[in-house]
Parts: structure tokens; C-alpha cells; sequence
């Protein structure tokens, strides 16, 4: 197979229409505004645990997954509220999950890394670092076994990389011919350890090199560059069965998660407001402007939208009772003694 490799992000950005326009703005305000309003929840006490924010990576999220078919698959870690709705989940459901609530995604007793939504064919978040990608390649060859024609994108974090399933995954991806493409969100830091400090190859899309697998790495804050760049790969698995390793280099704008808000222990506040000059919505909002695709009555309308929904969610959340004790028995798998 031949080996597709760069030495920066994908030049070619694909052709910007309205219709396109729209659905990928509003997707990207959409997580932007449901995990901030998940901040202020968790702020009130209304959601407990762990609570993973990826307010500054929406344009993977929604890039990548704009690409794929309904029956195609998605797959994350714990940091997933953006990839379920992309994916297309009921943001009141999520919301509901997130409360801890019966009508949550996964009857409240999952939480925030635990979404699960068979009929968007989303696979879950997955708290354990790494453990999905093997999944995500079973699942690969699954549909190859099916031949029914469709692809799987795992999502994971830069923190991921030094674990030995990630090494696992591609060799086997790459020796079965499996339709997985492989996205790291490399946001620079696996909780609070820098890519620097964590990694000997801190260009994780060379590891591709290693398993003759297709590879590049892509601008994580532009929506299009990664929807270009995850289209390819996403064809490529359809049509050659071929699996590819994308490097998304993106920033989450948040700490680690709620319980370091900030990550102000290892990075500078200069570093984040730096960042911040390169928000995906802003960066899109602006283009879709120039290009005369989107006017501000049209930003305006969805932003309305946007609010609206969440609201929404919240109040659809906060009705929905808290689960049955007795539910605590239910779905458990065991295995027969």
C-alpha cells in the first residue's frame, strides 16, 4: 500500500457552501455552549464525579465526523461530550446522563465518561487511557468480516500513545487491513505532563511510519482542514480497507477537567490566552463571513438555536427522575460459575 505521509497540516481545504456552512457552526457552538453550561451545573452541584471539559477542540470533533455516514461508527475516551453530539445524540439525554438521571443515555449510571448511543451507533467513552483502541479495531474487523462497507474513527488523547494498546491496535490495523482511522487529539497534555515529557517522538503522526500505515498530521483548530483531512482517510478505509493514523493538534481552552479548572500548575496564562487567538469558532465564523456564505443575522439565528437546546437539555435533565435503587442489579454482566 502506499504510504501517504506530510510534513505539516493538509494544504487543500474543501469548498464551502451554506448548507455546510451552517450544520458545522452550529455543531461546534453547540458542544461549546453544552459543556460550558456542564461547568456551571457542576459548579451548582447538579453533576457529580469527573467532569472533562473540550471547550477549544470542537473543530475535531465536528470535522471528523462530518465526513462519515449515519451507520458508521465513532469511538472516545472520557473527555466525549463533543463526539456524541456531533455524532448526532439528543443533547437532553446527554445532559440527563450527565445528571445522573433515568432518561440519561445510559440511565444515569454512567456519568460523564461513560456515553453510550447504539442508535447513532456512537461506542462509548471509555475512562481507562488506551483501552478503546483495541475495541475500535475489533469493531474494524467486524465490518470487514460483514463487508458491510462501514469505517470506524477512534478519538484519543496524545496520553494514549505510550500505552502498549495503542501499539497493539495499529500493528494489527494495519497487518488485517482493518477500516479504522485513528485520530489523536493531541491537546499537549495528558493531564497535567507535557508532550515534551512524555513522549521520545512528540510527532505522533510518524508513529504511522512504523506499521506502513497512511499518516499526517492536520490543524485541530480548523474545522475544514480536519474535515479534508479525515474525508480522505475515511475514503480510504471504505474503498481499500486500509486503516490511518491523523494527528489533530488542537488545545483545550479548560484545565484537565473541573477539578483543575484552569491548568494553571503547568501551563502559563499566557500560553492559554495565546491559544485562544486560535479559537476553531471564531476562525470558522470569521472564514464562513468572508467567504459571504453566513452573515451575522445567520451567527445570530444559530447562536439563538444553540441556547435554546441547551436550555432545553437542562430542563429535560433536571425533570428526569434519579434512578430506581433496584436498578443497581440490573444490567450487570457476570459470567456463569
Amino acid at each position: 500500500m502506499a504510504q501517504r505521509t506530510a510534513k505539516g497540516p493538509a494544504p487543500r481545504v474543501p469548498a464551502l457552501d451554506e448548507e455546510l456552512a451552517r450544520r458545522l457552526l452550529f455543531d461546534m457552538m453547540l458542544i461549546r455552549r453544552f459543556e460550558e453550561k456542564a461547568g456551571e451545573m457542576y459548579a451548582l452541584g447538579k453533576i457529580g464525579g469527573f467532569l472533562h471539559l473540550s471547550i477549544g477542540e470542537e473543530a475535531v470533533a465536528v470535522g471528523a465526523i462530518s465526513t462519515l455516514r449515519p451507520d458508521d461508527y465513532a469511538i472516545s475516551t472520557y473527555r466525549e461530550h463533543g463526539h456524541c453530539l456531533a455524532k448526532g445524540s439528543d443533547p437532553r439525554r446527554v445532559m440527563a446522563e450527565l445528571f445522573g438521571r433515568r432518561d440519561g443515555l445510559s440511565k444515569g449510571k454512567g456519568g460523564s465518561m461513560h456515553l453510550f448511543d447504539k442508535t447513532v451507533n456512537f461506542l462509548g467513552g471509555h475512562a481507562i487511557v488506551g483501552a478503546h483502541l483495541p475495541l475500535a479495531t475489533g469493531v474494524a474487523f467486524a465490518s470487514k468480516y460483514r463487508s458491510d462497507d462501514r469505517v470506524i474513527l477512534c478519538f484519543f488523547g496524545d496520553g494514549s500513545v505510550p500505552e502498549g494498546e495503542f501499539h497493539e491496535s495499529m500493528n494489527l490495523a494495519a497487518l488485517w487491513k482493518l477500516p479504522v482511522v485513528f485520530i489523536c487529539e493531541n491537546n499537549r497534555y495528558a493531564m497535567g505532563t507535557s508532550l515534551e515529557r512524555a513522549l521520545a517522538q512528540t510527532e505522533i503522526w510518524k508513529f504511522g511510519h512504523a506499521y506502513h500505515m497512511a499518516c499526517e498530521p492536520v490543524d485541530g483548530m480548523d474545522v475544514l482542514a480536519v474535515r479534508d483531512s479525515i474525508g480522505k482517510a475515511v475514503e480510504r478505509a471504505r474503498r481499500e480497507s486500509a486503516p490511518t493514523l491523523v494527528e489533530a493538534r488542537t488545545y483545550r481552552f479548560r484545565g484537565h477537567s473541573m477539578r483543575d479548572p484552569a491548568g494553571a500548575v503547568y501551563r502559563t496564562k499566557e500560553e492559554v490566552e495565546r491559544e485562544k487567538l486560535r479559537d476553531p469558532i471564531v476562525l470558522f465564523r470569521t472564514r464562513a463571513s468572508e467567504a459571504g456564505v453566513l452573515t451575522d443575522a445567520d451567527v445570530k439565528a444559530l447562536e439563538k438555536d444553540v441556547n435554546d437546546r441547551v436550555d432545553e437539555a437542562v430542563a429535560f435533565a433536571e425533570a428526569s427522575p434519579e434512578p430506581p435503587v433496584e436498578w443497581l442489579f440490573t444490567d450487570i454482566y457476570k459470567e456463569n460459575d
